[in-house]
């Protein structure tokens, strides 16, 4: 889109002056030398000549040629400003724990219980929104490990993909170590400058060929840091009575959840080490504040690199008013030596 600027707007202010000598203009006009006795009462039965009419024409044509050449001065300019920006985006795994173990109900959001996998579904969808600059994939694991989105920059398709997560859809148990490996398969040819793996997990490494830290090692030697995340309380949590046929929770005759107290164990130690390896960081997250909390200091660790620089090009336009405003002065000259003439 054309924009119009002043490069030298302070002359602008000469325009008062214009203004004022248009108003003190027939003020400062010199008396006749030659003075007609009762002239008042000679203007009343004469009548009024158009020139008469229009006397103030030359005065108005000067303060519009002054009013031209002042804007000229200030030296009016079209064209365009544009503000491109240049990102340097970061290639994003979350990697999200789905076994049966994220059922317990031990996180609360607005005075209701809510499971880990619903506490976390917000969290990683405001994540993403937060970095529009960067690629996201999303890697699913309990027993085994899966490919649920590979990098993609389109947030519709990352949105899907998360609400439709679930629990105890793959075989149940927690293959960290997979869970892992299957998030660098997803970087390795990825040609970022800055990869990250964000692993949440609930439990203790019981699934799966390789070992969590051998995994740590392999995203070392690749440049990737791992982050991860203990995710719910140790100890006694809620958790709802699965049925062991379906791998859901089971109702009472009313609908509701029928709920059982479970021991709660994450493996902090090796989360930890796994995170140290690559030089990245262990987060726990107990309840649904620090959760978020934790998704905002990782955005905050791993910042995207913007650069922002404006392009400018403007042609001046002051030859298209001081044209003008000679045409004006000489038309002034022109009508005060012919039909507008003064008498001395």
């Amino acid at each position: 889109m054309t924009d119009l600027r002043f490069a030298e707007p302070l002359f602008l202010g000469l325009l008062a002056l214009v203004a004022l000598v248009l108003l003190l203009g027939p003020r400062l006009r010199r008396r006749s030398a030659v003075v007609l006795p009762d002239a008042a009462r000679l203007r009343e039965h004469l009548p009024v000549s158009a020139a008469r009419r229009l006397a103030f024409l030359p005065q108005a044509l000067r303060a519009a040629a002054l009013a031209l050449l002042v804007v000229g001065l200030a030296r009016p300019q079209s064209g365009r400003a544009e503000t491109r920006v240049r990102s340097e985006g970061i290639d994003v795994v979350l990697a999200v724990d789905l076994s049966t173990s994220m059922y317990a109900e031990d996180f609360e959001r607005d005075g209701e219980r809510q499971n880990r996998l619903e506490a976390l579904r917000p969290v990683i969808l405001d994540f993403i929104e937060k970095r529009p600059s960067d690629r996201f994939a999303v890697v699913t694991f309990a027993g085994v490990a899966f490919t649920q989105c590979p990098l993609t920059l389109d947030r519709e398709v990352l949105r899907r993909v998360v609400a439709d997560l679930r629990i105890g859809s793959i075989e149940d148990g927690t293959a960290i170590g997979l869970g892992v490996a299957t998030s660098l398969n997803r970087l390795r040819e990825s040609a970022a400058k800055e990869k990250v793996v964000v692993l949440l997990s609930d439990g203790s490494n019981n699934k799966g060929n390789v070992a969590p830290l051998e995994a740590a090692r392999m995203a070392k030697d690749l440049g990737i840091k791992v982050y991860t995340v203990g995710a719910g309380r140790e100890g006694s949590v809620p958790f709802p009575d699965l049925d062991r046929t379906t791998g859901r929770p089971r109702v009472d005759r009313h609908g509701r959840k029928r709920m059982l107290l479970m021991e709660s164990q994450i493996d902090e130690k090796t989360l930890q080490a796994v995170a140290a390896e690559t030089g990245a960081k262990y987060f726990r997250a107990e309840d649904s504040a620090s959760l978020e909390e934790t998704y905002r200091e990782i955005d905050r660790l791993e910042k995207t690199e913007i650069e922002a620089y404006v392009y400018a090009e403007y042609d001046d336009l002051y030859a298209l008013l001081v044209l003008p405003a000679l045409a004006l002065v000489a038309l002034e000259f022109l009508l005060r030596w012919t039909r507008f003439r003064g008498i001395p």
